[in-house]
């Protein structure tokens, strides 16, 4: 370590995984607004910032087949924190965002400008309406910058008509609703028809179209919007991949269906 420099903790480390899951990968660098934010944060300088950030990029697996650098820099305490986001990606996720909140002395709330002056109800029923709230808004702000706001299916780049969706249903794998590894950006159609099993993407990223949509009277419209897009690959994330084990999970649903 050089003169001058102080190792970073635990819980600097948790904060910049944080801020790396929110920006696009271009973004990963000593002018980019939310970086010079973290900086500050943590006292440190936005140069030393975008370093780290780098560091942890070196550590996703989209970027080791990028061949990204940076690998020989991460340190062992690096690889360590990284592990506990993927191991637990809801507790370790939400963990650092209360932990920016705090310093920030707001609420997870008002730093991700949530509303929720429409509930007025207090207790358990409220609690739980704001958590599923907060999830959806990290979750869809993850998915949004891994796979730049296009959809992976389509490239549809508004995110008007985009929706953040989970490979593993939100009902039935809490250890992963926040897990960007466990989400598809896709439009509003194919959305949908993911949710029922109509379509689904293999763990080789290809798109298949189950049978029930392939019928001899099938109107133009199916055609367009599914049969010609069956052996296509998805447009991949700049970060994140889709799990293979998420998607093998959903093709075994998608081949009993």
């Amino acid at each position: 370590m050089k003169e001058g420099q102080k190792l970073w903790t635990r819980d600097e480390l948790s904060l910049a995984i944080n801020l790396y899951s929110k920006l696009t990968f271009g973004r990963l660098n000593a002018t980019t607004p939310d970086v010079k934010n973290l900086a500050k944060v943590l006292e440190r300088t936005p140069s030393s910032v975008a370093l780290k950030l780098v560091n942890l990029a070196s550590l996703d697996i989209v970027q080791k087949k990028r061949g990204i650098k940076g690998m020989a820099n991460a340190s062992k305490l690096d690889q360590e924190v990284w592990n506990e986001f993927q191991h637990n990606w809801d507790q370790a996720f939400l963990e650092s965002e209360t932990l920016l909140a705090n310093k920030l002395h707001t609420s997870i709330e008002e730093l991700n400008a949530i509303d929720i002056s429409d509930l007025n109800k207090e207790g358990l029923d409220k609690e739980r309406v704001v958590k599923t709230r907060v999830n959806q808004c990290l979750f869809r702000k993850m998915l949004l910058t891994a796979y730049n706001s296009k959809c992976c299916i389509t490239g549809i780049d508004n995110p008007n008509l985009l929706i953040a969706a989970h490979i593993s249903p939100w009902a039935g794998n809490q250890k992963n609703r926040l897990n960007p590894s466990n989400g598809l950006l896709l439009n509003a159609l194919h959305d949908k028809a993911f949710e029922h099993y109509l379509i689904t993407i293999t763990e080789d990223y290809i798109i298949k179209v189950s049978s029930l949509l392939k019928k001899q009277d099938s109107p133009q419209s199916i055609h367009k919007n599914f049969l010609e897009l069956e052996g296509n690959s998805i447009i991949l994330p700049q970060k994140f991949l889709p799990s293979k084990e998420f998607l093998k999970r959903h093709n075994e649903k998608f081949e009993q269906g």
